[in-house]
């Protein structure tokens, strides 16, 4: 079960980077601003993605699938620091 859970994180970490990239070259090809920002300060692209939902829609959402993934890999991996 270790390496299910492994796999899971393993896909959670995968999707969520994926579309991170995906929303960061939509912020750069809107301005060069707004990917500055969406880079080094902190929120501006969760406010990037409500101000460009349009276009921002799909990558935020299928984003969102990891979620579940991470989820279940916690699940599954068992807590290997108990003893401390």
């Amino acid at each position: 079960m270790e390496l299910v859970g492994s796999l899971f994180l393993l896909a959670a970490i995968l999707v969520s980077l994926f579309y991170g990239i995906c929303l960061l070259v939509k912020a750069f090809q809107t301005h060069i601003l707004w990917g500055s920002g969406y880079l080094f300060i902190p929120l501006v692209s969760l406010v990037f993605v409500i101000a460009h939902w349009d276009s921002t829609k799909g990558p935020f959402l299928k984003g969102l699938l990891a979620i579940p993934l991470f989820v279940v890999g916690v699940i599954l991996v068992p807590d290997t620091y108990s003893g401390f």
